[in-house]
């Protein structure tokens, strides 16, 4: 069964968007582990359930008349050219965790890092399939669509970090 046939012509703008998302958030996850000792430090992460539940509106309006339509929330905000913005929310939990324990709150914070860069990576995967590339274009330098998980790291730098 084809998953992806019931939004052929949108599936290139959702992808473009997971991948922005995740790379938000990768950032905000960078913040909150470089920031450990930071007094008054709040950690933070990206409303997930809220990305996830405007993805699954798009779809289901595609799938009802046939166009891809992402409706604002109160922190994710859609503009033109296929921009948006995601307003980071405080993580109250990994809060009380820094506070009881660094090396816990430390892997926590890189618990999420991966399972970002999964989600990432598997987004990356089916849009250079979907834009006929074969599989696993993306783990070769210099591919398309930001291959760097590293915070301001230059992915045209030899040595840089790649997924």
């Amino acid at each position: 069964m084809d998953l992806l046939s019931p939004i052929p012509d949108n599936l290139t703008e959702l992808l473009v968007r997971i991948i922005r998302f995740t790379e938000l958030r990768r950032d905000v996850l960078y913040r909150n582990m470089h920031n450990t000792r930071t007094p008054g430090f709040v950690p933070q992460d990206m409303p997930m359930l809220e990305f996830v539940g405007v993805l699954n509106g798009a779809i289901a309006e595609h799938l009802r008349n046939r166009r891809l339509l992402f409706c604002d929330t109160q922190n994710i905000r859609f503009g033109p050219n296929s921009t948006m913005e995601i307003r980071p929310q405080p993580d109250p939990d990994a809060r009380a965790l820094l506070e009881r324990n660094c090396d816990e709150y430390i892997q926590l914070q890189v618990n999420k890092l991966l399972e970002n860069s999964l989600n990432r990576k598997i987004a990356k995967e089916l849009l250079a399939l979907k834009c006929g590339a074969p599989l696993g274009v993306t783990q070769l330098p210099g591919a398309e669509i930001g291959t760097h998980d590293g915070p301001d790291e230059d992915p045209l730098t030899p040595g840089s970090i790649t997924d």
